[in-house]
């Protein structure tokens, strides 16, 4: 076990974990991870809430020590975590991610004034300290960090304290720090959170001519699709080591299809051997059974000398079944959505001219029959969230009127869950469900341990599964899906995706994912 870490420009930056192991309180987290970034490698992180993925960053980042493996990393090193200190101001913050840059132009400083006085060393000392402050491009760290502030839509006032800005505010300051430092090794968690469209494009695009190492973590499947050139892959596989993508997001979506139609078969051959030795021994055993009492006519010679070698079949099938490991795991369930109703006849659901006072000020028309696809579009406090809620009836408009058909089932998901307690999951769904709706299991949104466990207990992406089943479960006509790919993977958004472009419901989509809005282009759209 180690972790060694040494300073280099950005051209030779490098990040190499090997091996790394690492559990907590008996519960591996992190298994086997091997990973190799060099300069102009942009690493996502991707996997299920609780696969390891911020945990495998403060690794890399050597915040933690690995239980087995090692990890090392070469270069300034930047960390975008979801932590961040309130003391201080805006410019102390500056300053925290600018130490690198600060201390490369004092040591140029120093040298240079080494170098004046003829001191012994000093042509050398000049020579590397020149070299570290022009790695980082130190003499213009400051105004790329104005320019960052700028375009992120950030504080840029150096006396405004921390602790008066939002939470979203500080993180895009340290973002915009983090940007404008250059450092040859750029670790960030979730960096797309509490940024607008602006912000998001600007991210996008340092990212892209970013020149060290880049390690991401986030679910936001545009940026990975816009900047990703290598995807490691924490969620369970066939063997239950992680899998590392090249080529980029669309290499790893392709890539994970090919592995987990892999997985299915190698477990449905050895499922399917294990069976064949199975009815081996039952076959064996019924020929013991039978021939152990031989037809009339035949003695008690013809029954002994049948008799060993039947039960000598019998017991090397049994020992030929003990023997047959099925070595690999089951594959976790795909999501499968249930069969929703169609309604046909007459419109499901209609809105006219509906406004919510202080929520949703421009009035809205919006008319649905089954199949019908719509996506919400609108800056945050647009009323993309009250319109949904005006339609599934949870709230009522202040002008306007809504029509629903009175045989019609609506299910709304919102970006909040319900109150948890001590229920399960199991209990919670069966208390939801249609006589008709399939099970809880059948989905594929929860696994096994899930479905019995308290609410109180789930993380917060299987709480989030929960919530999209116990939608389904009343089977609607019309689904209300309001951010839908919050903190689910992004493996079980492309199922999603491709479900709610299927199904017979009608559906309507109120989202800020970009990757989603790429997927539902052909989508009508209601601009708020």
């Amino acid at each position: 076990m180690s972790s060694r870490i040494s300073l280099a420009p950005a051209r030779a930056a490098h990040v190499r974990a090997s091996g790394v192991h690492l559990s907590f309180g008996g519960r591996p987290v992190l298994a086997g991870v091997d990973l190799v970034a060099a300069a102009g490698d942009r690493v996502a992180l991707v996997g299920e809430n609780g696969r390891g993925k911020t945990t495998l960053l403060r690794v890399l980042a050597g915040d933690l020590l690995p239980d087995r493996g090692e990890v090392h990393r070469a270069g300034s090193l930047g960390v975008a975590d979801q932590q961040i200190l309130l003391g201080g101001t805006v410019g102390d913050l500056i300053d925290v991610e600018l130490a690198a840059v600060r201390r490369a132009l004092a040591d140029l400083e120093q040298a240079t004034e080494a170098l004046s006085e003829d001191r012994p060393g000093a042509d050398d000392a000049f020579a590397a300290a020149l070299a570290d402050a022009e790695a980082l491009d130190a003499w213009d760290a400051d105004r790329r960090v104005e320019v960052s502030l700028a375009a992120l839509n950030a504080v840029s006032d150096r006396t405004r304290p921390l602790e008066t800005l939002s939470v979203g505010q500080r993180h895009r300051v340290r973002l915009a720090c983090l940007l404008g430092a250059r450092h040859s090794v750029l670790l960030l968690d979730e960096p797309t959170n509490h940024l607008d469209a602006g912000g998001l494009q600007h991210l996008t695009e340092q990212l892209r001519a970013y020149t060290g190492v880049v390690v991401i973590v986030s679910h936001d499947r545009a940026l990975l699709a816009d900047v990703a050139t290598t995807v490691v892959d924490l969620d369970p596989s066939s063997d239950g080591r992680p899998r590392v993508y090249g080529g980029g997001y669309a290499a790893y979506v392709e890539g994970r299809r090919a592995e987990r139609a892999r997985w299915e078969s190698l477990h449905s051959e050895q499922m399917a051997e294990r069976q064949r030795l199975a009815d081996d021994l039952s076959a064996a055993q019924n020929r013991l059974r039978d021939n152990w009492r031989p037809e009339k006519g035949h003695g008690k010679h013809t029954r002994a000398t049948r008799a060993p070698g039947l039960v000598r079949a019998v017991h090397r099938r049994q020992e030929e079944l003990e023997a047959h490991v099925v070595a690999v795991p089951p594959p976790p369930k795909r999501f499968t959505m249930p069969e929703l109703p169609e309604y046909r006849g007459a419109t499901l659901l209609r809105a006219d001219d509906v406004t919510v006072a202080g929520r949703l000020e421009r009035p809205v028309a919006v008319a649905l029959d089954s199949r019908d696809r719509l996506v919400v579009t609108g800056p945050n406090g647009a009323g993309k969230s009250t319109l949904l809620a005006v339609l599934s009836g949870d709230l009522e408009p202040t002008t306007g009127t809504v029509t629903r058909a009175r045989p019609v089932r609506i299910g709304r998901l919102g970006q909040e869950s319900e109150p948890s307690g001590r229920r399960t999951a199991m209990e919670l769904y069966a208390q939801r469900a249609t006589e008709s709706a399939p099970g809880l299991g059948e989905l594929g949104l929860l696994d096994r341990n899930d479905v019995h466990r308290p609410l109180a207990e789930l993380s917060v992406g299987a709480r989030r599964r929960l919530d999209l089943a116990l939608v389904l479960a009343s089977q609607p006509h019309v689904l209300l899906l309001d951010e839908p790919t919050n903190h689910l993977s992004a493996a079980l958004v492309d199922e999603l995706t491709e479900a709610l472009g299927a199904t017979s419901a009608a559906v309507v989509l109120a989202t800020h994912d970009r990757q989603l809005l790429r997927d539902t282009a052909s989508w009508q759209r209601l601009a708020l």
